[in-house]
């Protein structure tokens, strides 16, 4: 019998949040049966980090192998046996195949011998990338899987990829040998706020919230992004070291974003620059004809790819049940670098932005506007954070409400950034706003307020309560109009807890 090794514990490190995810995971590699599990997520999101770490922490067998980027089929059957030779042979070489079943015909062998009591996981990093053209390496994985590694209850089979599009299309909808034999998938997506925060603190980097989600409405929750952060760095400080010195990590991190998930970026970066343009969101029909493709069917695949790698969201208005889909951009860096980062891109690149750049352009009421925007995304994704604050049960329906009439009826529109439609006869309508100092409700701003509750209920209908409430980056001040008007206030400490 081989030799075999396990990996070295001292190479595990500790793992930021991803509480559910650890949970599910320890469910799966301790099941009593074999798995096949699907990992993905936006690229830098941290997902060969959670399985490599906490697999690290388990006594088991792991074999790591990670897709080369534009590797040929020979470089990446290379790799593969060298992690053979790594994982199950104490370093030995072994002889490198040329079709990929040969190559699993080596890693079955090596399998084989463990001892029966020890699980394995089989963890295939990037496997987009080792999927070169013609390579049949999915061929090879039905094969295997369904003949040999499905029977043994100790193997637990990860893939995992960026290219989100790609392991779900391939991966999980599999309509062909792989069909309906992922037995989970995981989703990873960013860091809540909750996380960052806990995220910096493991670093001993201590910012108060306000500076967090400065910081957050640039960075977005993507682990990599924040382990650029400097302690003793301010929020602007920081974006400015990151995003406007010539060496800084993310000036030109939106193209090599692009370029490692799609084999043709450009439609892809055309649709997203579109939607940068549109605060409030593009309707699917009316971003197709401004990105002037041709096929239908082609943009609204191309939407979705995007939206399952993370950059965009689709929402459809209350109410509309499937029709209105409109796209936002919810990804904050590519945000913020079009809007703030290649516009100066040149000036970055001959050096001629001198430190402190962004502290000036900060100041600016264009940025404070912009940030504002951003925060509506940020609450968006933190809505069980809002949810909990507002003590609405989990079976509302969560939405927003657009009413744009046609100029010819002279009607005034109306639009709703958040609302919870109860199961208690209430639907709960929020309001997003986000200034340096607590938001004080004017007699200007509550006459706004009324009208639009009132275009609401005439549009939609409803019989039920309506509540308002606020959520506010920075404080909701006391007023008479206030105390009036508003049910509840959601503050940024809210968005911050954990869930």
């Amino acid at each position: 019998m081989a030799k075999t090794s396990s990996k070295p514990k001292d190479s595990t490190e500790k793992i930021i949040g991803r509480v559910r995810e650890q949970d599910l995971l320890k469910n799966l590699i301790g099941s009593k049966k074999s798995e096949f599990i699907a990992v993905y997520g936006r690229r830098r999101v941290g997902k060969t980090y959670l399985i490599k770490n906490f697999v690290n922490s388990l006594p088991c067998f792991f074999f790591h192998v990670t897709g080369l980027q534009n590797g040929t089929s020979k470089e990446q059957q290379e790799e593969f046996s060298k992690q053979i030779g790594a994982t199950f042979y104490n370093n030995a070489s072994i002889t490198q195949r040329e079709r990929w079943r040969d190559a699993f015909e080596d890693l079955t062998k090596a399998i084989e011998t463990v001892p029966k009591d020890k699980t394995v996981v089989l963890f295939f990093d990037e496997f987009p990338w080792m999927a070169t053209p013609r390579s049949k390496l999915l061929t090879a994985l039905e094969l295997y899987w369904n003949r040999y590694w499905v029977f043994d209850k100790r193997i637990k089979l990860i893939i995992c990829g960026s290219a989100a599009s790609w392991i779900i299309e391939k991966i999980i909808n599999n309509k062909g040998g792989l069909h309906n034999r992922v037995t989970r998938t995981i989703h990873l997506k960013p860091f809540s706020l909750y996380e960052t925060e806990s995220f910096l603190k493991e670093h001993q980097i201590r910012l108060e919230k306000r500076q967090i989600l400065d910081l957050y409405t640039v960075l977005g929750g993507v682990p990599l992004y924040w382990s650029y952060v400097r302690k003793g760095l301010s929020a602007h400080q920081c974006i400015d070291e990151l995003c406007f010195q010539s060496n800084g990590p993310l000036v030109k991190e939106f193209d090599r974003l692009f370029q490692s998930l799609f084999e043709d970026p450009k439609p892809y970066m055309d649709l997203i620059r579109i939607l940068a343009k549109h605060h409030y969101g593009v309707g699917q029909s009316k971003l197709i004809a401004k990105a002037k493709i041709p096929d239908g069917g082609t943009a609204v695949r191309r939407l979705h790819q995007l939206e399952e790698a993370g950059f965009i969201t689709s929402l459809v208005p209350y109410g509309h049940k499937d029709k209105g889909v409109y796209y936002l951009i919810e990804d904050e860096y590519s945000l913020f670098y079009l809007r703030w980062i290649e516009p100066n891109i040149k000036t970055v690149a001959k050096k001629q932005i001198n430190e402190g750049f962004w502290l000036s352009q900060s100041s600016q009421p264009s940025w404070k506007s912009w940030a504002g925007y951003v925060f509506e995304s940020i609450c968006y994704k933190h809505i069980d954070q809002i949810r909990r604050a507002l003590k609405i049960d989990p079976g509302a329906h969560v939405g927003t409400w657009r009413f744009s009439p046609r100029k010819k009826d002279g009607e005034d529109g109306a639009q709703i950034d958040l609302l919870f439609d109860r199961m208690d006869g209430v639907i709960t309508i929020c309001e997003i706003k986000s200034s340096d100092s607590p938001f004080a409700i004017d007699k200007s701003y509550s006459q706004e307020l009324t009208r639009k509750v009132e275009i609401f209920k005439k549009q939609t209908r409803t019989k039920k309560q309506i509540f308002i409430a606020m959520i506010t980056a920075h404080g909701l001040k006391q007023t008479i109009y206030s105390e009036e008007l508003i049910a509840d206030h959601v503050t940024l400490e809210d968005l911050f807890k954990e869930v």
